[in-house]
């Protein structure tokens, strides 16, 4: 099966087995394409093979939490990287193993089916953030508005009310749609900044084909009143870095994604929204950023 995201290709392969289906990667169905028009090569293809088997010679580079559970990693001697996706149970759910640049991967699926369902996603997932490094595009952790043409991410620490303000502007800001409610994708193509809806969106259902010009950037940050300062770019590179799915310990795709933030916030405006979460937040934000994509 093909997919477009975010106008790059995503091949997945799934072996035949009982326990296998594409309806495991149903937020992905609007993202798929039809054979004859995939006219460039995939950004990655992923084989869903239960026999993949786990390298104990790999070494070990941590894990971390991904939310929803906790993934664990280690280095392969090819440069490659292994992963076991748990979940929030702590319940194995996947494996998978990647080349150096993402581009070849192969994953086992355990447990039962909503175990599969999740491994496999956030598989895909995890192909498509880091090799988008290698491609100026960015998995960003952010809730997204699409209004009068741009989009607007709107990015902070879990649970200071990223969600809470996109849903402000759809119920105060006539004319907004919602993007996405969690993983949008931002990429730098041809000198312009482009945001996108993806097949990851958290807990809302929000799988968009999506695509339009990345108004601003908005970091959300609690206080006892509404105000809103534009960042300087050292500031704004500090505030967007965060938001990016990144691995710090591999230079390769650290300074892929951190050349790409460099790219998108020297035409991308980011703010710092200081604000309680009322309607008045939401409309000093919106009468100062939207002026910024007219």
């Amino acid at each position: 099966m093909y997919y477009r995201i975010a106008d790059h290709i995503v091949e997945v392969i799934i072996k035949e087995s009982q326990f296998n289906s594409f309806d495991f990667l149903k937020s992905m169905v609007p993202f798929i394409i039809a054979e004859e028009d995939v006219t460039e090569e995939p950004m990655f293809t992923l084989v869903v093979d239960d026999e993949t088997q786990r390298d104990d010679n790999a070494e070990v580079v941590g894990d971390f939490d991904s939310g929803d559970g906790c993934t664990k990693v280690w280095r392969l001697a090819d440069g490659g990287y292994q992963y076991v996706i748990c979940n929030i149970a702590g319940n194995e759910c996947c494996l998978l193993k990647t080349d150096k640049k993402f581009r070849h991967c192969a994953c086992a699926l355990y447990g039962n089916e909503w175990m599969r369902r999740f491994g496999l996603i956030d598989a895909v997932m995890f192909a498509f953030a880091f090799a988008g490094s290698f491609r100026q595009t960015l998995l960003i952790h952010a809730s997204t508005v699409l209004y009068d043409g741009y989009g607007y991410p709107f990015i902070a620490k879990s649970g200071t009310g990223k969600s809470t303000h996109s849903q402000l502007w759809l119920k105060h800001i006539p004319n907004t749609e919602l993007m996405n409610d969690d993983n949008p994708v931002v990429r730098f193509v041809d000198g312009k900044a482009m945001i996108y809806g993806s097949p990851w969106s958290g807990k809302t259902p929000c799988y968009k084909q999506i695509k339009a010009p990345l108004g601003a950037i908005t970091r959300i940050e609690r206080a006892p009143a509404n105000s809103i300062e534009l960042q300087k770019p050292v500031q704004a590179f500090a505030s967007f870095l965060p938001s990016c799915s990144s691995m710090k310990w591999d230079h390769d795709i650290y300074d892929g994604i951190c050349t790409t933030i460099i790219k998108i916030i020297e035409v991308t405006p980011v703010y710092t929204l200081f604000c309680l979460p009322d309607e008045e937040a939401a409309r000093i934000c919106h009468k100062t950023i939207s002026k910024t994509s007219k």
